[in-house]
């Protein structure tokens, strides 16, 4: 039996791709980036960060999720929501 349904076609995002690779050699090299003023482990930042990193490598590499909870949580415009509240939660 012959599957007809040829599978989508997807392109390589190459600035989200570099914008994920940044982000996880700058957290790895300065893991304190993700700390407060006190030392201590800022979870909600690290939540932030981590969720465009991720969003970021998914889509940088092409893949596009198939749920729509999916598919909105890892789309380009959640890397931009996800990094501006990281950085409101950084400097404010």
């Amino acid at each position: 039996m012959s599957d007809n349904a040829s599978p989508a076609r997807t392109h390589t995002h190459w600035p989200l791709l570099l914008l994920a690779l940044t982000i996880l050699v700058v957290t790895t090299v300065w893991p304190h980036s993700l700390s407060n003023e006190a030392g201590q482990a800022d979870h909600l930042l690290a939540m932030l960060v981590f969720w465009a990193m991720c969003a970021s490598f998914i889509r940088g590499v092409g893949f596009i999720p198939h749920h729509r909870l999916w598919r909105a949580l890892f789309s380009i415009p959640a890397v931009g929501v996800a990094l501006s509240a990281a950085g409101g939660r950084m400097f404010f």
